[in-house]
């Protein structure tokens, strides 16, 4: 789904959207915040076309056929409607066992958040440590107050390369899991809506798996948790959204200023025993990574 363009008043954005939709072009009216109404438009394969289209309404709003074109599209969509309703007495309805659950959320966002509420269960939330010991960037064990390992993350280099990704399942903690879950479920959530769940599959590995090798040069294997994918994603969003508004990724100012503060009180410590190398690659690539994409659309288009 991508914005192709505003319209300027209600009744003309639906009027055009009416013949859109009469053409067989499925599209949605978003108000905007300056008070035009922005146009979407579902399929990639159509964007060309619809553009083309609104640049025609556009030098000559005024032609009848934007009005006749509401009653072709009504008529569409209550032919649509009947065979949906046929298709529901056909088949079954999976939501009438769980009306309104996980309604809208991506499909790999609840995968991901399925299962590190899964590890988080299974490891007590990071206090069972031997069964976390796979999840690990690498093995490691405890002595007093030391964690020792082996350096050179030998278990990687013999084959054993998920190793890169698990430790983002892994959560010390009730308010850990829960803090990163809310921001993974409208993140990538979005990315999903927007894009797909292809392009935040590979969002979410590579920028997993970058982080947690940067922390893995820093210091011990023993941390975890999903904030360096979420600071990538916040990285990614901002800069996409930014610099390529039609892509229809967004983030309030307040985010990212909330999600910088947070950065910088977890760097100087005041709020202790957190992987800041993680974050601060994780958001690094995500920066890069949306600000790249933005010039490529833009250049595309």
């Amino acid at each position: 789904m991508r914005m192709i363009g505003h319209v300027q008043a209600e009744a003309g954005a639906r009027a055009f959207g009416d013949y859109l939709y009469a053409q067989g072009i499925g599209n949605r009216l978003e108000p905007a915040r300056d008070g035009t109404w922005e146009l979407w438009v579902e399929s990639e394969d159509q964007i060309a076309t619809a553009a083309a289209l609104l640049n025609e309404y556009q030098r000559n709003p005024g032609n009848p056929k934007y009005q006749q074109s509401a009653r072709i599209a009504r008529e569409k969509r209550e032919q649509e409607q009947r065979e949906n309703e046929a298709a529901q007495k056909r088949f079954f309805d999976r939501r009438k066992l769980s009306p309104g659950m996980l309604s809208g959320v991506g499909a790999l966002t609840a995968g991901l958040i399925a299962l590190s509420v899964v590890v988080g269960i299974f490891s007590r939330l990071g206090e069972d440590k031997k069964f976390l010991q796979p999840f690990f960037i690498t093995e490691y064990s405890e002595s007093g107050a030391y964690v020792e390992w082996q350096g050179g993350l030998p278990e990687i280099r013999h084959g054993q390369v998920w190793r890169l990704f698990t430790p983002m399942f892994i959560h010390f903690g009730p308010v850990h899991l829960i803090v990163n879950m809310l921001c993974l479920l409208n993140l990538g959530t979005m990315i999903e809506r927007r894009q797909s769940w292809r392009h935040l599959a590979v969002l979410v590995l590579v920028i997993s798996a970058l982080s947690n090798f940067g922390q893995s040069l820093i210091g011990p294997p023993n941390f975890g948790g999903m904030s360096g994918v979420v600071y990538g994603l916040i990285g990614y969003i901002w800069l996409r959204g930014k610099f390529d508004p039609g892509s229809g990724l967004f983030l309030d100012g307040s985010t990212v200023t909330m999600s910088v503060i947070w950065f910088f009180l977890c760097l100087f410590h005041f709020i202790p025993n957190i992987a800041n190398t993680v974050h601060a690659v994780g958001f690094g690539v995500g920066i890069v990574w949306g600000y790249l994409s933005a010039l490529t659309a833009n250049r595309h288009r």
